[in-house]
Order: structure tokens, then sequence, then C-alpha cells
């Protein structure tokens, strides 16, 4: 008995023993939570040493790492034995989805995937995400016996140390609590994007940045029953919680909508009881597919976005606009307290999760079967990268007439299929993000949506395509990639046909090898093959200073995979000879970039990112505080990203700008840059100002109160496209069509150059093909401008309304930033 009696008082002795050894996040860091803001690597550090108290029951993952080597982490929670056969839990889940083939052993397990700290100034989640996992390890153990909990304590964590460090070498010591204090006011580009500047919370689709494209490889291995992700808003807005907002996307369950209510009520039950205020059903929609929350819902999760008050303003502590003191530790205790209430009901809810999650990837009664997708190679393969990083199935079409809603032509029509044509069924597992990607037309419940309202596939990486409401049989068999060039010494020199960013990959490589090029602006023929304008043609006689010519070109063609037409003269059958001043050469242009105040610094960071990560050509960046300075005679090409330029641009920068173009610069202003020019003397832009009639004016009077905000979506473009034409003669369009799909992203409106070159336009009574654009939007559309040049003296402006380079994904515009830096009035040089 005795004996008994000490074995059990050892047992617990140690069991004490190990529950004092994992210590809390304000033990471990030596700080209480919440007083301080904790940088990555001491999060990370936390996260480990859990790991290493809790061995049997938390596993650490590296998923990837960021652009300045933070790691990125997921941490996972559950009991003893689930950990034990966390990869028997994992298939399960994917063989309840159809995405591994089998029957499930068992449907009992919640899987619950909470996501911290997107945007890195939003910096209480990953506070909380610290609390959260330690509370419940050490008092909600009950939960985890049938819920899976995979913790990513920092989705961001570039952003987030950016912004952390900024704060705490700024903030006063005790905190400041003033609105008007250094420590409120980020500088610029601020902590909420990556590296590149990109906000990840819009990426997730895209997963053009190396987090999403990381995260997506784990969060596809897994498909989560729910997912949140943690904000922070405005420091005079409370907490908002689910359920979202209209409009809702159409394939969204009503189980789906309905297990939001259900989170949002348990949730109450934790605020109300403490006295915190929360809205819900407000501002945050589930329609835009490249969100934290709906990405998540269209993979069959119960997809959630969770917004705190804070923001990057409020630091360790603001007096908000209702004389309340907004602290770091109420901020990171919400959070908390959110996160463990969706563990409880997860939890509680754990068969049903399964049940209705198994139900999600049920597809057949989706509308279209098969999308067909027919174009340049290149694209077809630009695509089929996307595809692959969603996990998404595909195949080629094996030939023939496919029949259904035809994108070109916004109607029924045929397309004549090829075996080199791709095919995407929504007979698969992920057969619903196939639709929300792929749809032509994203049905709309309410013209009040929180981002753009339309992305179609095809429009976005400019594909013909056919939306069938057949299944379109395939074949599974690759293209095949383009063999290696043979040098030939006795050609006269090589051309390379201009379509995609992968020839303009291979120019830049070129240029930067030293070789010289030209380009073809009339069509020419020679040796049986005709080549388009844009060709790229790289002589002999050129580049008789380049060692190994022929071999050394071949090597770079290769690695672009390209393919290198050896003509054995220079005297073409028809059109140009290389030696005609319709053939120019390819001057290697010193690019600068703006940078800093007055540019919006997402627009900037997809500019940075495209010739970084992209294009591969050098560029200069200049902050604006330092252009009235700048030699700009170093640069012949200087773009102007989207921005807020008014104060600015006084009269001696407007000046120097102005002489600087007329000297021979090229000028390339995108989006709200051109507002810089508009209707300003000596320059050609001109708004688009329909004059209001008489009786919209006397309705506009007449609106109530309460419908002004819904009846001002008249007047918006909530990222729509647009069917614009093309003079595809003229450099800037090389490689293009006669028309091309534009995404407008407002109702900025600029008419037709008068002296200048309409490159891309929409003429009388444009009709969006997709997404939403208010009737009074519209009426300012009639024979406006997308993309044109103006000769001013020796230079040129370049004006590109729509902002070809979004977020990065529109991939069929790229080409026209290319063009115009590489082509359009190409008699560059050092000014």
């Amino acid at each position: 008995m005795y004996k008994s009696f000490a074995i059990v008082i050892a047992l617990l002795i140690s069991l004490s023993s190990v529950a004092q050894n994992l210590q809390s996040p304000s033990q471990f860091l030596g700080y209480d939570l919440g007083t301080k803001f904790s940088r990555h690597h001491q999060v990370i550090d936390y996260f480990k040493h859990v790991a290493e108290a809790k061995s049997q029951q938390v596993k650490l993952e590296s998923y990837g790492e960021t652009n300045e080597r933070r790691p990125l982490m997921l941490a996972y929670v559950s009991s003893e034995e689930n950990l034990k056969n966390l990869e028997t839990i994992r298939e399960n889940n994917l063989k309840n989805a159809g995405v591994l083939n089998g029957k499930p052993t068992a449907n009992t397990i919640a899987i619950v995937w909470l996501s911290y700290n997107v945007h890195g100034n939003e910096a209480s989640s990953t506070e909380a995400s610290m609390r959260t996992i330690y509370k419940l390890l050490t008092e909600k153990q009950a939960w985890l016996k049938n819920t899976v909990v995979i913790i990513d304590p920092c989705i961001n964590p570039d952003g987030r140390d950016r912004y952390v460090n900024w704060y705490n070498e700024t903030a006063s010591v005790p905190y400041d609590i003033d609105q008007q204090a250094s420590e409120h006011n980020e500088p610029w580009p601020g902590g909420r994007p990556n590296h590149y500047l990109f906000d990840l919370n819009r990426d997730w689709a895209w997963a053009t940045q190396v987090e999403s494209s990381s995260r997506l490889k784990a969060y596809n291995k897994w498909l989560p029953h729910i997912h949140v992700d943690f904000h922070e808003q405005g420091i005079n807005e409370p907490y908002y919680f689910a359920p979202a907002a209209e409009p809702f996307h159409e394939i969204i369950s009503d189980w789906q909508r309905d297990f939001q209510t259900q989170i949002g009520k348990n949730h109450a039950t934790y605020f109300d009881k403490e006295g915190w205020l929360y809205f819900t059903r407000e501002r945050f929609d589930l329609l835009y597919p490249s969100y934290g929350d709906t990405y998540p819902t269209y993979m069959g999760a119960i997809g959630m976005t969770y917004e705190q008050a804070g923001h990057g303003r409020a630091g360790l502590g603001i007096l908000n606009d209702e004389g309340d003191v907004l602290t770091l530790v109420d901020r990171l205790t919400h959070h908390t307290t959110t996160g463990l209430s969706t563990v409880e009901i997860s939890s509680k809810n754990a068969e049903k999760l399964n049940t209705e999650f198994a139900k999600f990837f049920n597809n057949s009664g989706l509308k279209y079967k098969s999308y067909v997708l027919k174009g340049d190679t290149d694209k077809i393969n630009s695509l089929m990268t996307l595809l692959d990083k969603h996990e998404i199935s595909y195949g080629y079409a094996q030939g023939g007439k496919v029949s259904g809603y035809n994108y070109a032509t916004s109607k029924d029509g045929q397309l004549n299929a090829s075996s080199n044509d791709l095919v995407v069924s929504t007979n698969q597992p992920k057969g619903k993000m196939v639709k929300v990607l792929f749809e032509p037309n994203a049905k709309l419940s309410d013209s009040l949506t929180y981002d753009i309202t339309a992305w179609s596939i095809p429009y976005a990486y400019g594909l013909d395509a056919i939306a069938s409401k057949t299944l379109i049989p395939t074949n599974t068999n690759k293209l095949k990639s383009i063999p290696r060039s043979i040098s030939n010494s006795g050609a006269a020199g090589y051309v390379v046909s201009w379509n995609s960013m992968k020839d303009a990959q291979f120019l830049a490589d070129v240029l930067k090898g030293g070789f010289k090029v030209r380009f073809t602006e009339k069509p020419f023929t020679t040796q049986g093959k005709t080549y388009e304008r844009g060709s790229l043609i790289i002589t002999r006689g050129d580049n008789k200073m380049v060692e190994d010519f022929d071999d050394k070109l071949v090597d770079i063609a290769f690695s672009h995979q390209r393919t290198l037409n050896a003509v054995s003269s220079g005297f073409s059958t028809s059109g140009p000879d290389f030696g005609s001043p319709d053939i120019k050469l390819v001057n290697p242009p010193k690019i600068a970039l703006l940078s800093g105040d007055y540019t919006s610094s997402y627009s900037y960071g997809e500019l940075w990112h495209f010739f970084e990560q992209q294009l591969g050509y050098p560029v200069t960046s200049i902050n604006t505080n330092n252009l009235s300075n700048t030699n700009l005679s170093k640069y012949n090409v200087l773009i102007m990203p989207n921005g807020y330029y008014g104060s600015f641009l006084n009269d001696a920068i407007s000046e120097k700008l102005k002489n600087w173009v007329s000297a021979g610069g090229k000028l390339i202003a995108i989006d709200g840059a051109l507002n810089s020019f508009a209707d300003k003397e000596g320059f050609g832009l001109k708004r688009n100002t329909p004059e209001e009639s008489t009786q919209d004016k006397e309705d506009n009077r007449r609106i109530k109160y309460a419908d002004r905000e819904r009846d001002y979506t008249k007047n918006l473009i909530t990222g729509a496209i647009f069917k614009s034409d093309v003079d595809n003669t003229h450099p800037m369009a090389f490689g293009y069509s006669d028309n091309y799909f534009t995404l407008k992203l407002g109702s900025s409106s600029y008419s037709l150059l008068d002296n200048g070159y309409n490159v891309a336009y929409l003429g009388d009574n444009p009709k969006n093909v997709s997404g939403y654009a208010g009737r009074d939007a519209l009426k300012k559309l009639d024979n406006s401008l997308i993309f044109g040049e103006q000769r001013l003296g020796s230079g040129s402006l370049i004006y590109m309304v729509d902002n070809i380079m979004f977020r990065s994904f529109w991939e069929n515009g790229k080409l026209f930033l290319v063009n115009s830096i590489f082509f359009v009035n190409n008699n560059l040089h050092e000014l």
C-alpha cells in the first residue's frame, strides 16, 4: 500500500515537473506579454521552447524562408495520441475530400488552422499566437482530444520586423498615447507589406510571393476545416468577427454560412461577458478569391477574418477618438479569446465539420464542366505553373470543335481545339476553386464589395477560351520542351519571335551579356518564314566584339527555352532587310524608378519585384525626396508608379522632368501618376469629364442619408474587365492582337490623345465583360485612353491609365511595359 502510494506521488511530481518546464510567454521572454513588441526571432525561439517542453503534443515544421531569410514556421498542436497519428489524420482528411485515393479510416478530428500577422504592422496577433498555444496546452487540453490546431505565428516576418524594429527605436518610454506622436505615424513604406511591398492577404490565389508559394504547399497538404486570418483595423473600430458581409460567392455552401454564424455567436458569449464591443456582417465580404478567408473557403474550409482595433497606429497604447486607451495587452487578449473560442466550437462540432467538408467537394452541380484554353505556348506554360501551385489538375484537348461560352465574344460560340490546348475540368476535388478562378463573370449578390469583382484567368493570361457545359476528354501528355538551338557559324544572324514575357527575359539577358540586338517595326519574311513586329534580330556583324558569339547566344536561348532561327542573309524575301531604318537597334535602357513618399508602396513594390524577380533587368530606385537633386541625365527611362504626387510636383520639378523628356528621356506614368500631367500646360493628357445632366443633379440631391453609400456605387468601377481596341502596329503593342482585355481598377478616365498615339483605348459605349461598373462611371469611358504615347521634343511620355502590374497577376499586360521600355521611341542614349 505504501509502495503504491509512493509511486503515485512520484508520478505526480514528475508530471508537475514536466508542466513547470513549459514557461509562459512572459516568463520566457523576460517581460510581460504586451508590454513590448517581440521580434520575429524571439517568437520563433518561444515556439521552439514550447515544442521542446511539450514534444509529445507539439511538432514544429519549417515551410520556407522569406526574401530577408527569416524562417516561416508551423506548429502542430494536439493530444499525444493525435500527434502520434498526425500523418494518418492528414491522409484521412485528404481522402475525405477526394484529394487522396482511398476511404478514410476515421472522420472525427477537426483541423483548425490559425494564421497570424499577414500584415506586418497589425502586430498584436503574433503576440496572441504565443499566448494561444500556451493556453491550449495548459488550460484547454480537452479540446485537443479531437482537434489538430495548426498555428502559423507570423505569415509576414519581414513586414513585422520592419514595423517592430521601427517602433522599438522610435517609441517613448513610457509610450505616448497622443495620436500625433511620432510612434503612431509610420514612415513610408510602413510595415504592412512584405519585402517586395506586396499585400500578402491579396496574394493567396496568385502566389506571386515566396511566402505565399511556400504556404500553399503546406496548406494543400492539409486542407483544414477551419482557417482564421487575424488582422487589425482602425483604432476606433472595436472588433470584427464572423459572420462575413455580403456578397458571398455563390459556391459557398449553406453549411459554411451557418457555421460562421455559430462561431460568431460563440465569440459573442465571451465578449459580452467582458463587456467588449464587436460587430459582424459588415465590410468584409467573401468574393475576391485571393484573401486568407476566401481562398480557404473555396477549398472547403470555414474561412474567416478577425479584425481587432489597432493597426500600425496603435503601438503599445493609443488614445482613440472615444477617449479610451487601447493597449497592446487589450488587443492580444481579444485575439487570444477568439482563437481559443474557434478551437472550442470546432472541437464541439468535429464530426459535423468532417461530414460537411466532404460534401463540399461534390461538384456535380457546377454549370461549366470544362474550360478549354488556346494560345501562345509560353502563356499556357505560365498558367500551368499557377495551377501546379494550387495542385489543380489539367490535361490537353484531343482535338475537334468545342462549344460553350466564348470569352472573346462574351457569348456562346465554338473553338477548334488542338492537342496543344489546355483543358481544366471542374470534375476534380478542387472543382469549385476552378470555377472561381475561371468563371467568366462572378455572380454579385451585392455591389458594395471590399475588393475587385473580376479576375477571370483566361483574360488575365491572354488566352482564347471556351467554358463548356460538357466534360471535355483529355490527354495527359506534357507539352514538349524546345530543343537546344544549333550554333551556325555561317549564319548572318539569328531571329527570335516576340510574343511573351519569356521573350522579354531572353532579351534582358542578351543585353546584359553585351550583345547588340535589333527589333523590327514591320513584318518581314526570310527563308520561308514570316516574322511579326517586335521580332528580335541578333546579327553577327553587330556583335564582332562578342567572343564565341554563336555558343554564348545558344546557351542564353536554351536557358530561356527560346528558339534561335538562323538566317543566312540580311536580305529579306519581303519586308525590310536587316539594315532598314525599320529594323532598329535596341539601346540598352538605363532605368530609374521613383520610390518613397508620394508613391504607392504597393505600386512601387510591384515594379521592383517585376524587374528583380521576373524580367531580370537592373533598375535604380530614386526616392522622391531626392529627385530635385538627382542627375537625371544618367537615365533614359524614368517610371512613376501609381502615387499621390500633387504636392510633390511643384513647378521646379515639373520643369525638370519636362526638360529631361524633351532632351530624349522616356517617362512612363502609371495609374494615379497621370494626375500629375492631366490638363497641365505642355501635356496632351485630358480628363474625360462628361457634364452632369440637370435631372441627375436633382436626383442626387434627393438621395436619403441612409442610401448615400449604396447610391455612390453608380460612380465606381470595382475591378472590372473591358475589351479594348489595340493599335498593334505601335511598338508599345508588339506581340499583341488588335484587342486586349484590360482590368480597370477605378473610374478615372482620360480622353484620347489629339497629338499622340492611342495604343489601346475604349470606343463608343464600351461594355464591361466581367465585374461591376456603375452606370455613371460607364458614361465617362466613351472613347477613353488605356495606353498611349505623347512625343515631347526628342523624348516620350507614356501614359498607362490601367495598372498592368496590379498585384502582379494580370500576366497578359506586362509586355506593354516591356515594349515601352525597350521599343518605344528607341533613340535613347545617355542624356
